[in-house]
C-alpha cells in the first residue's frame, strides 16, 4: 500500500531526528503500517531537505549492502544507497582521531571511494563509465543503526539514509593516467582490516557485487529507474561498498586497511 505524503514526512522527520541526535527507534517495517522499499525510497528525498535545512550540503552517495556475503547476516539482499553529507565526509590526512559519540552502534567498512569528474549515464558500461571518473580512494565508512541490534529490513536501512554515519577519506590516486591498470585491478585486489594490529577480516574485491566498478554501474542504473530522486552529477563522491565484514567499533581501538594488488595506499583511524 502506498504511503500518503504525510506519512513519508512523519517517517523522514523520526528518522532524521534519530540521526543527528543519535537515538534508536523501532523499525519502521514492524510497525502496524509496515514500510515498502519503494515508499522507504520517497523518505530519501525527504531525509535530505531536512539535512539541507540545517545547513548540510549534499557531497556524494554511499552504496550499501553490496557486499552479498553479508546479506544472510543482515537479512538484506540487494544493494541500496544513502546520501554522504559534507560535514561527515573527511580526509584521513586530516584526522587524527574520530569520536564515535554521535553514532549509534557504529561499525567500520573499508571501501573503494570514486571521485566522479563527468556525469555518468545509464547507457554505458563499466568500461565507459570509468571514463567519468577523475580519482579513485581507500577509505572507511562509518555506518550507524537507528534500529536496536542492528535489526532491520531493507526499507528500514534506506530510510534511515542507508545507515551512513561518517566517510573518511584515504589519498586520493587520478584515474585517467593509468586506467587500464585500475580497470584491472579494480575486479582483483585484496585487503586486510585490522585492530591494534590483530587481523580481522581479509576481503576481495569480488566481494561488492563484481568489483568497486560494478557497484557503481549498479547505482547508475537504479537512480536512472527513480522517479523521485536525482541522477549522479559530475563532482560527486561515491563509496561503493564494504570490501569485508562490517566490524564494530570503540573509543581507544585503531584500526588499519591494508590492500594489496592495487597501487593505493593503506589507510588508518583512531577512535575516541
Amino acid at each position: 500500500m502506498d504511503r500518503n505524503s504525510a506519512s513519508l514526512d512523519a517517517i523522514a522527520a523520526e528518522a532524521a531526528e534519530a540521526l543527528i541526535n543519535t537515538r534508536q527507534i523501532s523499525p519502521f517495517s514492524s510497525r502496524p503500517e509496515g514500510l515498502a522499499i519503494d515508499d522507504a525510497y520517497r523518505v530519501t528525498p525527504r531525509v535530505r531537505k531536512i539535512y539541507q535545512a540545517r545547513g548540510s550540503k549534499v557531497a556524494g552517495r554511499k552504496i550499501g549492502f553490496t557486499n552479498r556475503t553479508i546479506w544472510e547476516q543482515y537479512g538484506v539482499y540487494q544493494p541500496i544507497w544513502g546520501y554522504i553529507f559534507d560535514e561527515t565526509a573527511r580526509h584521513l590526512a586530516e584526522t587524527d582521531a574520530l569520536a564515535l559519540r554521535p553514532f549509534s552502534e557504529p561499525r567500520i567498512e573499508p571501501e573503494i571511494i570514486f571521485g566522479l569528474g563527468s556525469t555518468p549515464s545509464a547507457d554505458m558500461d563499466e568500461h565507459a563509465l570509468s571514463s567519468c571518473i577523475a580519482w579513485v580512494a581507500l577509505g572507511f565508512e562509518i555506518v550507524q543503526s537507528i534500529f536496536p541490534g542492528w535489526k532491520f529490513t531493507a526499507a528500514d536501512t534506506i530510510a534511515a539514509n542507508g545507515v551512513y554515519g561518517a566517510l573518511l577519506i584515504g589519498p586520493r590516486q587520478p584515474f585517467a593516467p593509468q586506467a587500464s591498470e585500475w580497470l584491472r585491478t579494480l575486479s582483483s585486489f585484496e585487503i586486510d582490516l585490522s585492530c591494534n594490529g590483530q587481523l580481522i577480516d581479509r576481503g576481495h574485491a569480488g566481494n561488492v557485487l563484481d568489483g568497486p566498478l560494478s557497484a557503481l554501474h549498479h547505482l547508475v542504473g537504479q537512480l536512472a529507474a527513480d522517479p523521485v530522486n536525482p541522477p549522479l552529477g559530475p563532482t560527486e563522491i561515491i563509496s561503493t561498498g564494504t570490501l569485508t565484514k562490517a566490524m564494530p567499533v570503540a573509543p581507544g581501538e585503531v584500526w588499519t586497511a591494508t590492500p594489496s594488488g592495487i597501487a593505493l595506499d593503506g589507510i588508518r583511524i583512531r577512535f575516541e
